[in-house]
C-alpha cells in the first residue's frame, strides 16, 4: 500500500512562493495526516462508527487558500468540533444573547447575512463542507461579525449530546438535500424524530424556519411540522409562509426563481411544554 493519499484540496504556495488568490493545487501529504493541523478535524466524534441513517455526505471539494487560511488562523477562536462533548453556548459566543441554529450553510453567504444585519442574535452555523466552513469564517472575519460559530460535524450529535434542553431560540434549515429518490426518502432531515429532539432543545416560542426549492420535500416538511405536537404553524392558514426578509435571496436560489423553481418557507414556533397522552404527570 502507498504510504501517502493525494488530495486536490490542499492550496500551495505557487512557484515563486506567494499564495495567489483562490489558487489551489495538488499536493501530497501523509497519511494519516490532517488536512489542517488547526482547523476541523476530519471526524470529530468518529460518527461513522455510529448505526443511523443519515440525512448528509460529507463532499471533497477545493479549497481556496484564502478558506485555508480562515481555517488555519480562526478554527481555535470561531470553530467548534462536534465531538459528542457538552457545550456551554455562553462560553462559545462570550455573551448570553439568543442563540439560532442552522443546520446546512453551504458557502455561508446568507449566514454572514443574518449576522450581519441581527447583531443581537448568535448563529450557530453547522456544516461538513470543508470550503464553505473556510468561507463563513472567511466572511466573519472580514466583516468584523463576532456573533457567528462554525460547528464541524453531525448536528445530531449536537443536539442530542452537546446542547442542553432549552438552549436555542431558533432553528433555520435552508435548502437540505432534498434526497428526491424514494429509496432515499428516509434520509430527509425533517422527519418526526428529527423534531422529536429539536423540540427538547428548543425553547417555547423558538422559531424553526425551513425553505426548500424541492415541492415534493416542502410538503413532506410542511406535513410533519404539522402533525407534531410541539410545533405550531406562524400562517393562520396552515400553509406556506412568504420568504421572510431576514432570509438572504442567495445567488443559488436566484438562478433556480430564473428557472421557474418554487421556493417554499415554513415558518413554525415551538409551543409551550404540554403533557402528552402517555407523558408522566407531576405529582
Amino acid at each position: 500500500m502507498s504510504d501517502s493519499v493525494s488530495t486536490p484540496e490542499i492550496p500551495q504556495p505557487s512557484p515563486g512562493g506567494e499564495h495567489h488568490p483562490g489558487e489551489s493545487v495538488r499536493h501530497t501529504r501523509a497519511k494519516g495526516e490532517p488536512r489542517f493541523p488547526d482547523g476541523p478535524k476530519a471526524d470529530p466524534a468518529g460518527s461513522h462508527f455510529e448505526r443511523r441513517i443519515r440525512s448528509f455526505q460529507p463532499r471533497r471539494s477545493r479549497v481556496t487558500a484564502g478558506q485555508a487560511d480562515a481555517l488555519q488562523r480562526l478554527w481555535a477562536k470561531w470553530g467548534l468540533d462536534i465531538d459528542g462533548h457538552p457545550v456551554d453556548l455562553a462560553e462559545l459566543f462570550g455573551d448570553d444573547r439568543p442563540v439560532v441554529l442552522e443546520i446546512g450553510f453551504g458557502m455561508g453567504e446568507a449566514t454572514a447575512q443574518m449576522a450581519a444585519a441581527d447583531p443581537d442574535t448568535d448563529i450557530l452555523a453547522v456544516d461538513v463542507h470543508t470550503p464553505g466552513q473556510g468561507n463563513l469564517l472567511n466572511l466573519a472575519d472580514q466583516n468584523g461579525l463576532t456573533n457567528v460559530r462554525v460547528a464541524n460535524g453531525d448536528a445530531i450529535i449536537l443536539l442530542r449530546e452537546m446542547l442542553p434542553a432549552d438552549s436555542l431560540d431558533g432553528l433555520r434549515v435552508y435548502f437540505p438535500d432534498p434526497w428526491p429518490k424514494k429509496r432515499h426518502h428516509k434520509r430527509r432531515l425533517i422527519q418526526p424524530a428529527f423534531l422529536d429532539l429539536a423540540a427538547t432543545r428548543l425553547r417555547p416560542g423558538a422559531l424553526v424556519h425551513c425553505a426548500t426549492d424541492w415541492e415534493p420535500y416542502a410538503e413532506q416538511m410542511l406535513d410533519v411540522l404539522t402533525a407534531h405536537p410541539d410545533f405550531e404553524n406562524t400562517r393562520a392558514d396552515g400553509g406556506f409562509a412568504p420568504r421572510p426578509g431576514f432570509r438572504p435571496l442567495t445567488r443559488f436560489e436566484g438562478q433556480g426563481l430564473d428557472k421557474g423553481h418554487v421556493v417554499n418557507d415554513l415558518l413554525f414556533r415551538r409551543v409551550q411544554h404540554r403533557v402528552r397522552p402517555g407523558d408522566r404527570r407531576p405529582a
